[in-house]
């Protein structure tokens, strides 16, 4: 043993581990070499486990969210536009001023004088008919008997009227014009005229208007 290493082992003991190592080391180069080469020269792109969780859910979530218009008032069934524009004699039977004259509704502005429904009680009309929501222009809370002819705010007087089918709100809007001439110009009486759109408008507006918008 040389001077100077005390303690070394002995140099053939050297020799033997040194070439262990090298060989350990050739062995590990050689095995990564050939996952590389096997996986052509890079590593397969894993996804994120986090983001596939993440839209998975929102998927799920997506397609079983409710529509808007499939959400109706709790115990109500929503009701699809009806096939012909009337309303439900149950829930709008029609209400009119008590003893308002024909002199009252033919002057100027008079409507605007009466008339008053808020969105408090246009909300309680549709949810009445079971509507929870609806495209705009769809529908529109309509006087049954109209102020011009002195129906009333009351919600009995009140419902929501669709635009289609033809003939629907605006086409009533005629036939309440039509009356209140007629009306005005002494031709009908007040009550006769609103007992006509009070119990069948439709009826009315083929008879007053024509056919031309009916189906």
């Amino acid at each position: 043993m040389p001077v100077g290493c005390r303690g070394c082992a002995p140099a053939p003991y050297r020799e033997s581990t040194m070439r262990i190592a090298c060989l350990v080391f050739g062995m590990s180069l050689a095995v990564l070499v050939a996952s590389c080469a096997g996986a052509g020269g890079s590593a397969p792109s894993v996804p994120s486990a986090g983001l596939r969780s993440s839209t998975a859910s929102s998927v799920v979530l997506a397609a079983h969210r409710p529509s808007p218009t499939a959400r109706a008032t709790p115990g109500r069934v929503v009701r699809p536009p009806p096939a012909v524009a009337m309303p439900d004699p149950t829930l709008t039977p029609g209400d009119v001023i008590a003893g308002v004259t024909p002199a009252q509704v033919c002057a100027p502005g008079y409507a605007r004088t009466v008339r008053f429904v808020p969105a408090s009680e246009k909300i309680r009309v549709y949810a009445e008919y079971g509507i929870s929501s609806h495209a705009y222009g769809a529908y529109e809370v309509d006087h049954l008997v109209p102020l011009e002819l002195g129906g009333s705010n009351d919600i009995k007087n009140l419902w929501p009227q669709p635009a289609v089918p033809v003939p629907g709100f605006h086409e009533k809007d005629d036939l309440e014009l039509r009356l209140h001439d007629l009306v005005c110009r002494g031709q009908l009486g007040l009550h006769a005229a609103q007992q006509a759109i009070a119990s069948d408008w439709l009826a009315a507006y083929r008879r007053y208007i024509g056919n031309a918008a009916a189906p």
